[in-house]
């Protein structure tokens, strides 16, 4: 557990402050959604897929009715909005896993480029024998793989030959 001293904050919390009302507003959406989107689309459409915003319908004035799910807009590359469009109700349903309520009614598709530069991570060179045996003795006591693995990522990128050291 971290612990803060009085009026600091971490950059995610100022960023998602400022980011989140604008989101909201333009696109009904956000960075929660956009931030745990791979985990929510899966590694068959993580790829490939990205939330482009949330319609939400518009509500009368005297409208009783209380709340009515939203469209989700999904831009989707070319050939696999087809195999999106199979998978949509099991997608729906994690979507609203993760609001925890049944926020979304339907989805859009729409076919266009999705970004993924920042998914791209740069490749890294061997660590040099001396730097990679400290590395395995500072993962000796993890027990699960993905924790192992990710660690290991952070570990080379690290300890990078040429980088400068504090």
């Amino acid at each position: 557990m971290a612990f803060k001293r009085r009026g600091e904050q971490q950059i995610s919390e100022i960023a998602n402050g400022i980011m989140d009302p604008v989101l909201a507003r333009r696109a009904g959406i956000t960075t929660a959604l956009i931030g745990s989107w791979d985990e929510i689309a899966g590694e068959q459409f993580a790829d490939c897929t990205r939330p482009e915003k949330i319609v939400w319908p518009r509500r009368e004035p005297g409208d009783l009715v209380g709340h009515r799910p939203g469209q989700l807009v999904i831009a989707c590359e070319g050939a696999r909005a087809l195999f999106l469009s199979h998978a949509q109700g099991e997608l729906l349903d994690r979507i609203n896993s993760f609001f925890g309520y049944h926020a979304i009614g339907q989805m859009r598709i729409v076919q266009k480029p999705v970004s993924q530069s920042h998914k791209h991570r740069p490749s890294l060179r061997p660590l040099p024998s001396s730097e990679a045996k400290k590395l395995e003795e500072m993962m000796e006591g993890i027990e699960s793989e993905a924790l192992r693995a990710a660690v290991a990522r952070l570990g080379r990128a690290v300890l990078q030959p040429g980088k400068r050291k504090v």
